[in-house]
């Protein structure tokens, strides 16, 4: 099995799980905040359901060579979560289930060569198509999350976690770092980020924080020496690139090839 193959199966997996919680959700239940500022439930199920369209565009571009940008701008993107946010739940369940479905069409209908084709998003830098797999299962997982709906990062697969996790120190933003190390408990060290302190914490605990879903719980300043005051817990810094500088072009084996503990 191919990393595209495992991809595929997590997202659908991920998909059901997603529209799972959807289904139980009631049209006050939607109307109601999610855990993003300013979102109702209705807008993050909206922004899920856009988000698989948009993916669609990327692969449109993947099969025929034929560059279809993910979004024609960043307007038409929050136009559309703003437009089917107010929504009954019916509504947002056929239309998270409708969109999935059209993605994994979509997904099907790539032939083999067209996994090495670069596209990009609104951002650079432009990646592999096989890559939009791995931002897709990213959207689904973290927004799953963001429904405040029982679903919780304790409900995250290893394999997202560790994948994630990979992804965060391939992306890093070092202008930005707001940290100097982070150890992963019982895993390898991430060195030279930057100014700030040393944190650490367990894989997942430094996903969550990450990605800006936790205040810092399960993560702890290490204070190195005896003398001067513990650093208090920074905020992460925000990780804006779509995808990582340098992904091998045709799908791999595995990815990434070399896991965080």
């Amino acid at each position: 099995m191919s990393a595209l193959d495992s991809l595929r199966a997590e997202l659908a997996a991920a998909g059901e799980r997603l529209a799972a919680t959807a289904a139980g959700l009631s049209d006050e239940d939607v109307a109601a905040p999610s855990s993003l500022p300013g979102w109702s439930r209705g807008h993050v199920l909206t922004h899920v359901a856009r988000n698989a369209d948009s993916h669609v565009n990327l692969l449109v571009w993947a099969r025929t060579g034929i560059v279809t940008p993910q979004y024609p701008d960043p307007g038409f993107r929050e136009a559309g979560i703003a437009a089917g946010a107010g929504r009954g739940a019916r509504e947002q369940l056929a239309d998270l289930r409708a969109s999935a479905e059209r993605l994994a069409k979509a997904i099907a209908a790539v032939p083999a060569e067209g996994w090495s084709t670069m596209v990009g998003g609104l951002r650079p830098p432009t990646h592999p198509a096989w890559y939009t797999l791995v931002r897709r299962l990213r959207e689904v997982e973290l927004h799953h999350v963001d429904l405040g709906a029982g679903y919780t990062p304790a409900d995250w697969p290893e394999e997202f976690v560790l994948r994630e996790l990979h992804d965060c120190r391939a992306l890093w933003p070092y202008g930005r770092s707001t940290v100097g190390e982070i150890r992963v408990t019982g895993g390898e060290t991430w060195t030279d980020l930057g100014e700030g302190p040393v944190v650490e914490g367990s894989a997942r605990d430094l996903l969550v924080w990450l990605t800006g879903r936790s205040a810092g719980e399960g993560i702890r300043v290490v204070r190195e020496g005896h003398d001067g005051p513990q650093h208090p817990l920074p905020e992460p810094p925000w990780m804006t690139a779509p995808a990582p500088e340098g992904l091998p072009a045709a799908p791999p084996q595995h990815y990434p090839t070399r896991r965080t503990p």
